[in-house]
């Protein structure tokens, strides 16, 4: 089965523009558990603009599925807040400062040292470590020596290739989903997936553990309703 976790930071993105505390960012994560999500993915950023260091301490404390939380290991803050918290698992993610949205993989090979180090501190801890990386067998294969239990696929060429030739966009997703496979490595993937294209996806990745979801997702839900949105996306995974 391949899981779904839905990332809520357009929530929090749309809480902090006007303060306060609607949308309840708490109550959307338990809805979304309730309605059939199997994960919730956070990716907080040392500015909060949207989630903000408090609410990982608030979802910890309530949420029953899996917890993911997503960020730069080279910030100290973001290692504390996720060793404070120990989820179920780190998404070790190469954002700059005041970086919009996540838009490339690990260099697995020149931070080969690096992240060998932190990802033996967060799995020391309990934490099921992933690497965000590019569908590259040189960047999959070095992933691999870094002692990380799973990769996440950035997706975001595949979707954007989606649109005019999905063959030609998975082949490269294809090839470095059997070289993980090879190496014991589990999968997942993310990033611009939707309501298009996540089921082909789906079917032509194999052993694909876990994708995570959250601008398509909110976007869709102001049109479908929550709970049929995520409805739909389970659908997708099976």
């Amino acid at each position: 089965m391949t899981k779904l976790s839905v990332n809520i930071n357009k929530v929090a993105t749309l809480r902090n523009s006007r303060g306060g505390n609607k949308p309840n960012l708490l109550q959307v994560a338990l809805d979304c558990e309730k309605f059939g999500a199997q994960g919730i993915t956070v990716h907080p950023r040392p500015d909060e603009r949207h989630i903000r260091y408090q609410d990982v301490y608030d979802l910890k404390a309530a949420i029953g599925t899996e917890f993911n939380i997503e960020g730069n290991c080279k910030e100290q803050k973001f290692v504390d807040l996720v060793l404070a918290n120990k989820p179920a698992q780190v998404t070790l993610v190469p954002d700059e400062l005041g970086q919009i949205t996540s838009n490339h993989g690990w260099d697995t090979i020149k931070h080969q040292s690096y992240l060998q180090e932190i990802v033996a501190m967060f799995k020391e801890a309990g934490i099921r470590v992933s690497i965000f990386v590019d569908p590259d067998l040189k960047m999959v294969e070095a992933a691999a020596t870094t002692g990380t239990d799973r990769i996440e696929l950035y997706t975001e060429v595949y979707a954007n290739q989606h649109k005019k030739n999905p063959e030609i966009a998975i082949k490269p997703y294809i090839i470095a989903a059997i070289r993980a496979n090879e190496l014991g490595l589990g999968l997942n993937a993310g990033h611009d997936l939707d309501l298009h294209n996540l089921h082909y996806f789906y079917q032509q990745i194999p052993n694909l553990l876990e994708v995570s979801i959250g601008h398509a997702l909110i976007s869709d839900a102001l049109y479908l309703g929550l709970e049929e949105t995520i409805r739909q996306y389970r659908a997708q995974l099976a």
